[in-house]
């Protein structure tokens, strides 16, 4: 009796045949799983030569003053105390200055700093100690004038809710270079998240398995429910993964949702964390005079980390973005991609206690400026500073006259000043960038003078570093080809500000 056609190919096969075939398979699956720990596997046409291999985003939201900061502005200390001119005033939008207002001078002092000579206010001695180091943008400019736009815009490329964060696209892009750690970290300081909320580090319409995983600093597990519960063994949870896949795995067929397929990751990536994650997040285990050099400590919990308003509770030398800037060290050198660190309480209007520049901006400066600095010289000596792309600012600046809404006169305490979208400014070092100062504004601070960069620019400008053609790079959604910077060609990467070496490799 003669078997059926493929009961005779299957007698046919050789045990050569079966694992030659199968080999290819096994293979494949090999393939996939580097590739999706890689970012997004199917299509590199985007991908350029890089020169940071991860990036150290530090956002202080509610945005720092930069006439305190960085803006020595002479003019603007002449017309201190004067009536704002109605040329500034005329057809403009504010966020809370009401008639006319009173301008304002810069509440602090100037030196130049460096070779470069970069000029920077006495609040920042730490960051005028690698002064050599960073190129100080003093032309951004933004659409948005209000908190949760403005930070929406610049982290997602969009000034509405849904869409994926600079972060998550670049985990997207890129992936990370340790598969038992995420690509995407998040740490929060300061006492609050910012103003719009966790959808920073929201991936949008990406898969999820791309967004921000925010790491708590406050004494608990480093990622809520990380830890097995009680009486569960490891094996037992590796038990109860593996029950979970095959019924999201049974679902997937049925349903085809690609999210279940997420959700798999996920579950698996946790489980790998469980091991890998408190050890890096243990910064107990530095050396003392690497914790001097950031003024770290570890296992503080500032009072201010929990209180309702931890504003009027902020101290100077609170350790907590400190010992954030040590745990982004070791997050890269252990092969995160991106590291985005939130501090909060950066909104010094002066109407109400804690939230003044003449009080309060020294104070937040204490709180960041020697981890930045040790943050830098930990990455050069350590030989990661040329290969970590480090980002410093707010969502926008400060006005150069007084916010009035509250005190119409300065008053010690109450010293504020006004969302300004029109000029502010960040800086930016390792990673390829040249070292030293890029564009101007007027006599007083309030328009651009020479070489603008736009929000589009500035990100452009990173995922250029990171070995991304920011133009190239899409997610299709919608019908359309989704960009972080957006769908026409505005953006572009600032090669002024790029070293030769990056741009003789692009």
């Amino acid at each position: 009796m003669q078997l059926p056609i493929p009961l005779q190919k299957t007698q046919a096969v050789t045990r050569r045949h079966f694992f030659g075939q199968t080999g290819l398979g096994f293979g494949a699956m090999a393939l996939q799983s580097l590739l999706s720990r890689d970012g997004a596997a199917a299509e590199h046409s985007y991908r350029i030569p890089a020169k940071a291999k991860s990036i150290i985003y530090l956002h202080m939201a509610g945005s720092p003053s930069q006439l305190e900061l960085f803006e020595d502005k002479p003019a603007l200390t002449k017309f201190h105390g004067q009536e704002c001119p109605q040329e500034y005033l005329e057809g403009k939008r504010f966020a809370f200055i009401k008639g006319t207002p009173k301008m304002l001078g810069s509440q602090f002092t100037y030196q130049k700093h460096g070779e470069t000579g970069q000029t920077l206010s006495e609040l920042l001695p730490g960051l005028a100690s690698i002064a050599d180091d960073i190129c100080v943008i003093r032309t951004l400019h933004t659409e948005q004038f209000n908190h949760s736009p403005a930070q929406l815009l610049l982290q997602t490329g969009n000034a509405r809710l849904g869409y994926p964060s600079m972060g998550s696209w670049v985990n997207y892009g890129l992936g990370s270079e340790n598969e038992n750690l995420p690509g995407f970290v998040v740490l929060a300081s300061g006492g609050k998240t910012p103003s719009a909320g966790k959808s920073l580090w929201g991936s949008g319409f990406l898969p999820t398995v791309y967004q921000g995983i925010q790491c708590r600093t406050d004494g608990g597990d480093p990622i809520l429910y990380l830890s097995n519960p009680s009486g569960m063994s490891r094996g037992a949870r590796r038990k109860t993964l593996d029950a979970l896949r095959d019924l999201n795995t049974f679902e997937h067929r049925h349903i085809g949702d690609p999210e279940t397929l997420t959700r798999i990751t996920q579950y698996e990536l946790a489980f790998r964390m469980q091991m890998s994650v408190p050890e890096v997040m243990d910064i107990g285990n530095e050396p003392k005079h690497i914790l001097e050099l950031y003024g770290a400590q570890p296992g503080h919990v500032a009072e201010s980390e929990n209180a309702a308003d931890p504003r009027v509770l902020y101290k100077g030398n609170d350790p907590t973005f400190a010992n954030n800037c040590l745990l982004a060290r070791r997050l890269v050198e252990n092969g995160v991609r991106f590291v985005q660190l939130y501090d909060w309480g950066w909104d010094h209007h002066g109407s109400s206690p804690g939230e003044s520049i003449d009080e309060t901006l020294p104070i937040k400066c204490q709180q960041i400026d020697q981890a930045i600095a040790g943050l830098v010289k930990d990455l050069k000596q350590r030989g990661l500073f040329d290969e970590t792309l480090i980002v410093w600012g707010g969502e926008f600046g400060r006005t150069p006259m007084m916010q009035n809404n509250v005190h119409k006169e300065l008053k010690k305490g109450f010293i504020g000043r006004d969302h300004h979208p029109h000029a502010f400014t960040m800086w930016m070092a390792g990673g390829g960038i040249k070292p030293g100062s890029y564009g101007s504004t007027d006599d007083i601070g309030y328009y651009i003078g020479e070489n603008p960069m736009s929000v589009r620019d500035l990100q452009a400008t990173i995922l250029h570093q990171i070995g991304i053609d920011p133009h190239r790079f899409s997610f299709a959604y919608e019908g359309l080809d989704q960009r972080l910077i957006g769908p026409t060609e505005e953006g572009r990467a600032i090669k002024e500000i790029i070293s030769q070496e990056v741009l003789t490799r692009s």
